[in-house]
Order: structure tokens, then C-alpha cells, then sequence
């Protein structure tokens, strides 16, 4: 409510400042006013307490200056109000702060012209495709700001393109089509660009169960049956960048398939490292291209827990020797880590897979701006005209991007494509179709909304220069007055958006950290952005145990190195049964021995399952110098003169466990005469040591004649003892034989007698009378 009093200049009071309004009046204390009940501007009902605050409340908001501007009783926000008000109760036109938006282009170089024909080559540096290059806004809150880029693809733009592959068992025939890529490729991509470089990286999977048998055979071998197969690992940068196509052939001409034991694979920590190692794969300010070669699916953030792996993926290079060392470390990056690491760092990314897996990598493309997939054939062989046909898709459609922006700024597009088509909205930031030597413009508005956003407080800086901020009039800094954004800005770490790195809260310009539940937990430094409790961890302890967190990073106690201080210095750990750091096969790290030798295991490095032992080691050697025998006597002074040996009478005489402290072994082994001959090694003071009895022991000759003599007499009596078993069953049988016949000869008896019921037909008459006669 403005309350006049006859004459008096209108003044502006709080509901709460006045006594009673009735009949138009206004009772402040005992001074009455004429009451007028409009509800005033903008501006006034800010009740803006700064002229930072006013001028962000409306672009048609002033701030007062004047020292004799505020008559008694009126409040502070009485010096903000419009432009005509403000001049209407009387302040002077030159004490008005009123500071207007406006645009500066700091860089405008024009965008280049050149043929690729020409004989003059221009350095990626010297390439311009967008204009301009750089220029400064300054926004006024309701004040919109508007400029125009213009984009023009340039010819013979350069190109860095890196062939990244999977070299799995199931990509073997695609590794030979590979292999004269580089020559073929350089002579496709000439009719794009004559500045055109290439690279090879290859990869299967972590380095750990379950991903890969960790088997010792298996770990030289990961394949079965026949195939020869390199060892796994994680991802190697064969190639960097480079024109020259026949080095590209040579090298992978001597690369080798590898495998793992699961279906998908290790490709996205290859593509973290291939994107974040700008070095060492050599990227140049130029088109990247990033070819990604598979005939599977992949593993993301989370799948490392099956390895016991629970470490989010840092996003950092960890390359040596153009290995990735650290795949037993971090886990897989998540796909929004992928799509943040390829776009800061300008990397298109074309997926070359098989038609089994497309869908999978057309929905992974939707998710990956400035990305392709094409369909790779069983064998790779249509891989060139893949890239060619990629590129060419990515290359004809322009998208103009943002970064974050600003609280309360937002951003309207429009283009002005080819053939003069216009895009608004969404549309308004891109082109399609786009061909070498076309050109779009795209218009961009700026504005930032109104209300208590922070915002650069020109007017500040006007007081300055009119050498006022001495005076009563500044405004003085309290924790309970609205802040500021030119106070603000001293507390954003590198002009960044994060106010305290939102740890903590802006008081008069400086950051006053937040506190935690847990007072030990402490938020630190001048814009808060360290802390004592986000270090890494190792066994769920902080800096695991054997160190403190300073600043978000781990100050390791003595002995103890590594990122979560998890990796000691002590070797005492490493020592083997013989005194020697890792029994002299390997190397201790963190505590632990590293074998040099894959086929050496244990804490120590002793145990070697597919070693003979140390006794078939040495028999050659010790054979052909105490015998001047065996496989190596033509060779023996070249192979066997790293001992010393020391002949003895005979086996009493040899080195016994209770004569020595140092570890020796007792061997005994036979020759090609099967003669047996004793010795022993050990390894004393680094020297190594062989006793060995100097004669063999043969077993005797064979007695010739009692041998003859024992077999023919032998044979002798095996055949008559054949023939006494024959004779046996002879006389057997025939025994059976006659048995039977007399069985048979009594059961035949019965046939003598005649048939009572036969009559024969014969009737014999003897004569009485005749007698014979």
C-alpha cells in the first residue's frame, strides 16, 4: 500500500509496519497518510533488499542510488521500482542502476573454403566449420539475447578412425578378413578425405572368474582341442593412430584369437580406455571415429560383482604398455558413463556387429548420441563398405548440443537447414542431409526467468567505478539477508554452476560447510568441495584401514601405497622357504608375489604343477658331467654349467637333511643302460650345488645256461604234462563209452520172447510113428 500525506513523497509500507487502514487512510503511529490501495509493480512487491536482487526481478526494475533517495521510515526496498516511478519520486536519472544484457563476439574467424584437390594442406587447426568460435553473454533476467552460428561441413575434412575388435574364439574368421583392412580402408576413404588415419585395439574380457578359466593351462590356452590361442586379456591398443596402412596390415597380421568362458564380452572398459587415453591412441582435434567390432553382447555396470569386483569404473586411463592393467580392479562402466566420456571427448562411435545381436545394439544406439550400428557379415568381409556407409550416415545430419545450463537460463533453437527448411522446437537444432559444402544456420535465443536465481550484479560494479562503496548506501553482508550472485561467484570452484560444490552454504562470499550426522565425517575447504569419508575403501574400511582420508584421496601410512592404501610394501610375505623374494620367480606386489612365470604358483611361487621337479630338471646335466652321458653330452659344457659338482665314494658320503640349513633334495634317476645313479641338489648362498655318487649302480648280467636249460626243461614238461592230461580224457571217455554200451545191450533183452497175442500161420505135425528116420 503507498501511503501519501499532503504533499510528502508517497511512501511504501509493510501491512504489518501500519497501525490500521480505514476509510483510506493509513495510522502509522501518530502520522496519518492518504491511503492509495494499488497493488504498486513488480518491482516494488520484490521487496528486493540489494541492487542485485532488484535488477533480477525484472528488466524494467532500478535501483536507486541516491543517498537522500530514502526518507525516514522507509524501508531499503523502496530504492527498487520502476523505471518511471523511480524518476517521478525524484531520483536522478544518474543514479539509477539499470545495467542492460548484451552480446560480445570474442572469436570470428569465417569458416574455411578448400578443395581437396588443391595443393595447399591445412592442419586440422587451421580448419574452421562453425562461426563464431567464441562469444560472451551477459543476461538480464526478462532481457533475451539472441545470435546466429553458422556451420558449413568443410572438404577434406581429417579423420582418426580406431578399429576396435573382439578377439573372442568366435571372431576368427573375421580376424583374417581384418588383417588387410588397413591398405583397404586408406584407399576407400581417400575419395572423403586425403588426411586419414587409422588404429587397431583388440579385446576379450576381464582377467578373472568367471569371466575366464584361470587355470594354469587355460591361462596360456584358453582354448580346447587343437587351437592355438593367445592368452586373454582385458584390452590391448596394438596400433596408434597412424597413415601409414601397411603397418596397420603388419600388426594385425600377428595377432592372435583369444577366449573367455560367458557369452558376452569386456567392450565397454575397451571403450572407456580407448575414449579417456587421448594420448595413447593419439586422437587429434579432428572427426573421431570409433569402429566397435563384435559378434556378442556385453557386460555393464554391476556385472563385475560376479568377479567379486564392486568398484565403480573411475572413468581415468589406466594404460601400460598399452594394456589395461586395472580390469580386476574397477568394474564395467555403466552405459551413461559411456555416453559422458564419448561425448566430452567428441567420439562417434559406429557399431559393426553381427545381425543376431542388432537389436541389442540399435536400442544401446538410441541411448549413445552420435552413434551408428550396421550389420556385419559372419566373416567380416563387408566391414569397409560398413564404415563408408556409416560415416556417410552420421556425417549428413548436424545436432547442435548444450551443456548444462545455467539455473533459470534456458535456450530456443531455429534452423535454417538446407533448401531454406526452417526447424523449431526439438527441431530447431539439427540438420539433416546434410553434403560437403552445404551451410545451415541456426538461430539461438538466451533468456533467464526471473525470482531469486543468482545473477552477475552489474550495478555493483557501476557503484565501484563511481567510487561509492564506501558509503552507507553499500549494502552490508549478513546471514540473514538474500545472497547474491556477486557474492556468489567466490564461492563456485572454477566458475562452475555448483554453488559450496553443494556441501555447504554461500554466507557474505565465503562457503560455510555443511555438518554431518557423524561428527567425525567432515566437509573441508574453501568451496566445501573435500571431505574426510569419500576415499576408496578396501575390506569396508576407509583407505582400508591403513591410512587417513585427506580431501577425498587416501595419505597412506608407511608401508602402505595404492589408491585405498590396500597395497603394502612389506615383503616378508613374499619370502620363500629358500630366503628369496618370491623364490626368485617373480616380483612382490602389494604383499603378494606376482610369478614372472605362468607356470609357477602359490604364495611364493614355489608350486609348479606342470614342472617335472627338481630331479628329472638337472638328470641330463648332471648325467653328461659325472658321466660324460645322456641327451646333453654334446651340448653339456653350453647347458650345464651353472652348478658346481662334486663327486663322492658312494651314498653315505652325499649332503644329508641334518648336515645343512639351507634346502636340498636327494635324487635318484635311471639311465638308458637302466643303471641307477644318486645325487643331490641345493641352492646355498646362491651358488647351486651337486653331489653326485660316482659309480652306477647296473644290475648283473643274466646266467645264460640255467635259463636254457630251466625252459627246456620246462617245455619239456608242459608237454608231458599235455600228454598225460590227453591220455586222462582218453581213458575217460572210452570208460564212458562202454558204460553206455552195456546199458544199452541190457535194455535189448526183452526182445528174445515172443508176442503172446501172436498166432502163427505154420502148424507143425509130428508124426509119432516117425522117429527120426
Amino acid at each position: 500500500h503507498r501511503c501519501q500525506r499532503s504533499s510528502a513523497t508517497g511512501k511504501l509500507f509493510r501491512v504489518s509496519e501500519l497501525m490500521e487502514i480505514e476509510e483510506g487512510f493509513c495510522h502509522f503511529g501518530s502520522q496519518e497518510f492518504v491511503a492509495s490501495l494499488s497493488e504498486g509493480s513488480i518491482c516494488i512487491k520484490a521487496n528486493a533488499q540489494s541492487c542485485g536482487e532488484c535488477i533480477q526481478v525484472a528488466e524494467t526494475c532500478g535501483w536507486c542510488a541516491d543517498e537522500t533517495f530514502l526518507t525516514v521510515g522507509e524501508s531499503k526496498s523502496a530504492r527498487c521500482d520502476d523505471l518511471e516511478s523511480l524518476k517521478k519520486r525524484g531520483c536522478s536519472l544518474t543514479k539509477i542502476e539499470n545495467p542492460r544484457g548484451g552480446i560480445r563476439i570474442d572469436q570470428n574467424k569465417t569458416v574455411t573454403n578448400r578443395k581437396k584437390d588443391v595443393a595447399e594442406k591445412l592442419t586440422p587447426e587451421q580448419i574452421t566449420q562453425i562461426q563464431p568460435q567464441k562469444l560472451s553473454l551477459t543476461l538480464r533476467s526478462g532481457e533475451p539475447q539472441t545470435f546466429e552460428l553458422k556451420f558449413k561441413r568443410a572438404e577434406d575434412y581429417p579423420i582418426d578412425l580406431y578399429y576396435l575388435m573382439d578377439l573372442s574364439f568366435s571372431m576368427k574368421d573375421d580376424l583374417e578378413n581384418v588383417k588387410n583392412l588397413g591398405t583397404d580402408l586408406m584407399r576407400e576413404m581417400q575419395g572423403i578425405t586425403s588426411d586419414f588415419r587409422i588404429g587397431f585395439g583388440s579385446f576379450v574380457e576381464k582377467t578373472v572368474m568367471p569371466y575366464i578359466s584361470t587355470t594354469p593351462a587355460r591361462l596360456i590356452n584358453p582354448c580346447t582341442g587343437n587351437q592355438n590361442c593367445t592368452s586373454p586379456f582385458s584390452y590391448k591398443n596394438v596400433l596408434k593412430l597412424t597413415d601409414k596402412g601397411d603397418e596397420f596390415n603388419r600388426l594385425v597380421s600377428q595377432q592372435q584369437i583369444s577366449g573367455n568362458l560367458d557369452s558376452p564380452e569386456g567392450g565397454f572398459d575397451a571403450i572407456m580406455q580407448v575414449a579417456v587415453c587421448e594420448n595413447q591412441i593419439g586422437w587429434r582435434n579432428v572427426t573421431r571415429l570409433l569402429v566397435f567390432s563384435t559378434d556378442a553382447g556385453f557386460h555393464f555396470a554391476g556385472d563385475g560383482k560376479l568377479g567379486g569386483i564392486v568398484l565403480p569404473n573411475d572413468g581415468r586411463c589406466h594404460l601400460e604398455n598399452n594394456m589395461y592393467t586395472m580390469s580386476h580392479y574397477y568394474d564395467y562402466p555403466s552405459i551413461a558413463h559411456l555416453v559422458q566420456k564419448l561425448s566430452d571427448h567428441n567420439i562417434q562411435t559406429i557399431f559393426a556387429v553381427t545381425e543376431e545381436f542388432q537389436p541389442v545394439y540399435k536400442e544401446l544406439k538410441n541411448l549413445i548420441p552420435k552413434s551408428a550400428v550396421g550389420t556385419l557379415s559372419s566373416n567380416s568381409s563387408n566391414v569397409i563398405k560398413l564404415i563408408i556407409d556409416a560415416y556417410n550416415s552420421l556425417s549428413s545430419e548436424v545436432i547442435l548440443e548444450n551443456s548444462r545450463l545455467p539455473e533459470g537460463v534456458s535456450i530456443t533453437y531455429k534452423s535454417i537447414c538446407k533448401n531454406g527448411v526452417e526447424g523449431t522446437g526439438e527441431n530447431g537444432r539439427k540438420c539433416s542431409n546434410i553434403s560437403i559444402g552445404d551451410e545451415v544456420h541456426l538461430h539461438i535465443l538466451y533468456q533467464r526467468g526471473g525470482g531469486s536465481m543468482s545473477q552477475k550484479a552489474a550495478c555493483k560494479a557501476e557503484m565501484r567505478e563511481k567510487g561509492v562503496l564506501t558509503s552507507a548506501l553499500c549494502w552490508k553482508c549478513s546471514k540473514d539477508e538474500v545472497r547474491t550472485e556477486d557474492l556468489d561467484a567466490n564461492c563456485r570452484k572454477d566458475n562452475g554452476t555448483d554453488i559450496c560444490s553443494n556441501n555447504g552454504d554461500c554466507v557474505c562470499g565465503t562457503c560455510e560447510c555443511k555438518k554431518r550426522e557423524n561428527p567425525a565425517e567432515i566437509y573441508s575447504g574453501k568451496y566445501c568441495e573435500c571431505d574426510n569419508f569419500n576415499c576408496d575403501r578396501s575390506n569396508n574400511k576407509l583407505c582400508g584401514g591403513h591410512g587417513r582420508c585427506d580431501c577425498r584421496k587416501c595419505i597412506c601410512d608407511a608401508n602402505y601405497t595404492g589408491s585405498a592404501c590396500d597395497c603394502s610394501l612389506e615383503t616378508a610375505t613374499c619370502l620363500a622357504k629358500n630366503g628369496q623374494i618370491c623364490n626368485g620367480r617373480g616380483t612382490c606386489e602389494c604383499g603378494a608375489c606376482k610369478c614372472t612365470n605362468p607356470k609357477f604358483q602359490g604364495p611364493t611361487c614355489e608350486i609348479c604343477p606342470t614342472c617335472p621337479g627338481v630331479c628329472p630338471e638337472h638328470k641330463d646335466c648332471v648325467q653328461c658331467r659325472a658321466f660324460e652321458a645322456g641327451e646333453k653330452k654334446d651340448t653339456c659344457e653350453r647347458d650345464c654349467s651353472y652348478f658346481q659338482l662334486m663327486k663322492v665314494k658312494d651314498r653315505d658320503k652325499l649332503p644329508q637333511p641334518a648336515d645343512q640349513s639351507y634346502p636340498l633334495s636327494h635324487c635318484k634317476e635311471r639311465d638308458a643302460n637302466d643303471c641307477w645313479f644318486y645325487y643331490t641338489y641345493a641352492i646355498r648362498n646362491d651358488t647351486k650345488e651337486v653331489y653326485v655318487v660316482e659309480t652306477l649302480e647296473c644290475p648283473a648280467g643274466p646266467d645264460i645256461i640255467p635259463i636254457v636249460a630251466g625252459v627246456v626243461a620246462g617245455i619239456v614238461l608242459i608237454g608231458l604234462a599235455l600228454l598225460l592230461i590227453w591220455k586222462l580224457l582218453m581213458i575217460i571217455h572210452d570208460r564212458r563209452e562202454f558204460a553206455k554200451f552195456e546199458k544199452e545191450k541190457m535194455n535189448a533183452k526183452w526182445d528174445t520172447g515172443e508176442n503172446p497175442i501172436y498166432k502163427s500161420a505154420v502148424t507143425t505135425v509130428v508124426n509119432p510113428k516117425y522117429e527120426g528116420k
